[in-house]
């Protein structure tokens, strides 16, 4: 079957988006890697004719019912062969406040997205490659929802939401995504929710350096440590994440009752029953060089934060950001 261009833009999620049919000049498309590739001019005219032929057919789905085929419906394997967890996202009431705060802790190169009325910013944790591929702190408006951590990413080295979902469900195991469009959001039993990414991934290209005025940082971040996920229970969640991640990362709980999966890139994602019964992300740990730990502490009181006591992992920092969100930073 012939190829069919279609022109579509991406969201600050990459979920793609239709392009608007009010465009009145030429459409720059870009073919390949999603950080970068070929570049092509198209005439309005061009785009249009195209997506009349191409929306019509898509929206007949797969012909006789059969499954989606192609690089899409692709088939993934369970567990995943992942490559550790490259990111996560915060949701606050003031994005520029958060951003400020976390690029005056982390020595970063501060990036920023529009998206509708608002800015993303993304808290870098190293320098940015040409590839962009790092991981990062995406600091995203909350409208209307209390601060909270939303999500977190593990990379894989297969994936594709058809081919999950369809994986997911035939371990019977919660398989609808809570996101639409070729990325998804995956919940777990608990409603606690997993992006997906095969790479490349990393920084996305709509993200470019922000102007916005900050002190700089004390610590150099050099990528996720962990998160930390709230579960109603362990019996409930346990079989879900040895599905997705197998039994082989799965660590014996700890003197604190937590269970630890190790994943690819030193990295963890921790699951905890959730102390006043209400499952969340609880927190997550970055990993830093090694620092003045009295230096960090007056940046801290400088910035008003409550420093938390960490007896429990007494070689980490654990404190409260602006918006009351919990992280921690671990020196390697």
């Amino acid at each position: 079957m012939p190829k069919l261009l279609t022109a579509m833009w991406t969201t600050s999620d990459r979920r793609p988006q239709m392009l608007p049919d009010s465009t009145a000049s030429a459409v720059t498309v870009s073919v390949g890697r999603p950080h970068g590739g070929l570049r092509r001019q198209w005439h309005p005219a061009l785009v249009t004719l195209v997506l009349l032929l191409v929306i019509p057919v898509a929206a007949q789905g797969p012909r006789g019912g059969a499954p989606p085929t192609g690089p899409a419906a692709s088939p993934v394997r369970l567990p995943l062969d992942n490559l550790g967890v490259e990111h996560l996202d915060i949701v606050v009431p003031d994005t520029a406040a958060a951003a400020r705060f976390y690029a005056s802790i982390f020595k970063t190169p501060l990036h920023q997205q529009p998206v509708r009325d608002t800015l993303r910013y993304f808290i870098v944790l190293g320098d940015v490659p040409a590839d962009r591929q790092v991981g990062y702190i995406a600091i995203g408006a909350g409208q209307g929802r209390p601060p909270v951590i939303g999500h977190y990413c593990v990379l894989a080295k297969t994936y594709n939401a058809a081919g999950f979902g369809a994986a997911l469900e035939a371990a019977g195991l919660p398989s609808k995504p809570t996101a639409a469009g070729p990325i998804g959001m995956w919940p777990d039993p608990d409603g606690l929710e997993l992006q997906l990414f095969q790479p490349p991934a990393g920084l996305v290209t709509a993200a470019i350096p922000s102007p916005l005025p900050v002190e700089a940082g004390v610590l150099a971040p050099l990528g996720v440590d962990h998160i930390m996920l709230n579960v109603s229970s362990l019996d409930k969640a346990l079989p879900y994440y040895r599905g997705i991640y197998g039994t082989a990362p799965e660590q014996r709980r700890d003197t604190n009752g937590r269970v630890w999966f190790l994943m690819e890139k030193n990295t963890r994602i921790g699951l905890q029953t959730a102390p006043n019964g209400q499952p969340s992300i609880d927190h997550f740990a970055i990993k830093v060089a090694r620092f003045d730990r009295a230096a960090l502490t007056a940046r801290l009181n400088q910035l008003g934060a409550k420093i938390l006591p960490s007896t429990d992992e007494p070689d980490v920092v654990r404190f409260l950001d602006n918006n009351g969100i919990t992280l921690e930073v671990r020196s390697q």
